[in-house]
């Protein structure tokens, strides 16, 4: 856990006024320098443009403040327009959509994280879907950290791990869905304490990763 780069000087604004934002993720609803992370279709979680896969029981710090909702246009494998803004605000007001957007405007929601365990620690990465399930779990994980820091301002930051759910469509078989555990809550500054698993001498366990097909 000493890897977990804190948010704390981030410039954000009160942790009072978070829950009210958190809690306006709806589920029917650009950022720089971070790896794109998703599940692919076969429930496994991927990041960057080489789908890397993500270490199994690495831990994910959550930034409390990141959560955003707005609109994107894909159009052939390929992102036409998107226009995100934070849940503090209000959805963003859009005009037609691009020429060629398969779907026209889909409703998005998302948010940043960091890992903070593993061989991938002190990765930032993105999150965002449009898919049901996809805006079901992030609204879920809205409503748990609104609640946190309805009961505990000190510790607003969930700290989690990846997971997966399925069911069955009719028409396209097993459809997975992301689960995001939280494992701990922690301050904005990082965690009071390093992992016993990290302390000196400590033996890395082995982690199975694997480099998944494009």
């Amino acid at each position: 856990m000493s890897n977990l780069v804190t948010f704390k000087s981030a410039g954000l604004p009160a942790v009072s006024s978070l829950a009210t934002a958190l809690r306006a993720v709806a589920p029917d609803v650009g950022l720089g320098g971070v790896v794109i992370l998703k599940m692919d279709r076969t429930g496994h979680w991927v990041f960057g443009a080489d789908q890397d896969e993500v270490e199994d029981g690495s831990k994910w710090a959550v930034n409390p403040f990141s959560f955003v909702h707005g609109f994107i246009a894909w159009g052939e494998g390929e992102v036409l327009g998107e226009k995100m803004v934070p849940v503090t605000q209000p959805l963003p007001e859009m005009e037609a959509a691009p020429p060629g957007a398969k779907k026209g405007w889909e409703p998005q929601v998302g948010f940043s994280l960091k890992c903070i365990s593993g061989e991938d620690a002190g990765m930032d990465a993105r999150y965002t879907v449009t898919s049901v399930g996809g805006k079901r779990a992030v609204q879920g994980l809205a409503v748990e950290i609104a609640t946190q820091v309805e009961k505990d301002q000190t510790k607003p930051v969930p700290v989690v791990t990846l997971g997966k759910d399925h069911y069955q469509h009719k028409s396209y078989g097993r459809i997975y869905t992301p689960v995001f555990n939280v494992v701990e809550w922690v301050g904005m500054d990082g965690p009071e304490a390093t992992d016993a698993a990290e302390e000196p001498g400590a033996e890395p366990a082995p982690t199975g990763r694997r480099r998944r097909a494009a």
